[in-house]
């Protein structure tokens, strides 16, 4: 009896392991999206996608960094967030 009792928990821990790795695995799956973010970037205006440090492409005209989140976020069915100079917030487009 001991023999079957130590198997039924062996077997147990290895399912809650198995439950633990494909609930991280989906959890980690959805915290990255693929909004990009025209903001500021030194002199000149930068596409940046949402959670990354680097920067994805420069440009001199906030006009052509639109366009270029734009057409990434068409791609990858995403919203372009639009900042002003000092950083806020000035538009949203919703590309899903």
């Amino acid at each position: 009896m001991p023999k079957n009792t130590t198997s039924q928990s062996w077997v147990a821990t290895l399912i809650e392991l198995v439950e633990v790795f494909f609930t991280s695995f989906r959890q980690s799956k959805r915290g990255r999206t693929w909004h990009q973010h025209v903001v500021p970037y030194k002199k000149v205006w930068a596409v940046r996608r949402e959670g990354n440090k680097r920067i994805t492409s420069k440009h001199r005209l906030q006009l052509t960094a639109i366009n270029k989140a734009k057409r990434l976020a068409r791609k990858y069915k995403a919203d372009v967030i639009i900042h002003r100079e000092d950083g806020t917030i000035r538009d949203r487009i919703n590309f899903e």
